[in-house]
């Protein structure tokens, strides 16, 4: 069975495009994996369709509602379903995390309110709280869309032949290298004589010390985790 994933959304329109363009609506479309969009207000009860409300003890913003939530977990979660939540203070989003994902058989993703949503949506329907990053957006939807991206790289065959050239950024904690293509020499700028050369090992040689010094400059935590794991 290919994974399912089920996005519970107030923005559902935000991820037509995402979800029908490139590798990932290719993936899809060869039915390697599927995913379906649900619009949170379908399981709202009043003719307004409310989603949310004005929180308990004062503040400003709103904070989504459990009702739509619960109702909307209750039809659609199957046996063993991994139910996350999308929200800045969750557990940052990774390569290892995205591989553990792409190997679920069904997975629940909720977009919530970044103003917040009702604690016990999170304390009783929730397996796993996720960030994409150290920062705010407006919804979690964007979020979803990453964690659907990451993943579906590590599903058999939607990559399809292509080979990655970064050997996989992150997975070996070293940031990629730089890329050329032809022509050799454009505008005055040439590339470096040595990717010309057809000699493999003094090409991965230089993509090695490229990757290390871009990583030591740019992500010094990386820097410094990918030279302890080398000395142990």
């Amino acid at each position: 069975m290919p994974l399912h994933i089920d996005v519970l959304t107030l923005f559902p329109r935000m991820l037509e495009g995402f979800l029908s363009e490139s590798i990932l609506g290719k993936g899809i479309e060869r039915g390697l994996v599927s995913v379906q969009v649900h619009d949170l207000r379908q399981w709202c009860v009043d003719k307004h369709k409310t989603a949310d409300d004005r929180p308990f003890g004062g503040g400003a913003g709103m904070v989504m509602k459990p009702e739509p939530v619960f109702a909307a977990f209750e039809q659609l979660q199957t046996p063993g379903c991994h139910r996350v939540y999308l929200t800045p203070d969750g557990t940052p989003f990774s390569e290892p995390i995205a591989r553990e994902f792409s190997g679920k058989q069904h997975l629940i993703l909720l977009s919530g309110h970044y103003e917040g949503i009702d604690q016990r949506i999170r304390d009783h329907l929730i397996d796993q709280e996720v960030s994409i990053g150290d920062y705010v957006l407006t919804n979690g939807t964007l979020p979803a869309a990453v964690v659907i991206d990451a993943l579906s790289r590590f599903i058999p065959g939607v990559l399809g032949e292509e080979k990655s050239l970064t050997h996989e950024s992150f997975t070996g904690k070293l940031l990629d290298f730089p890329q050329y293509t032809r022509p050799a020499e454009f505008r005055g700028m040439v590339v470096p004589k040595v990717l010309l050369s057809g000699d493999h090992s003094k090409v991965e040689a230089w993509r090695t010390a490229r990757q290390i010094e871009k990583t030591r400059q740019v992500r010094p935590d990386l820097f410094q985790q990918h030279r302890h794991e080398s000395h142990h």
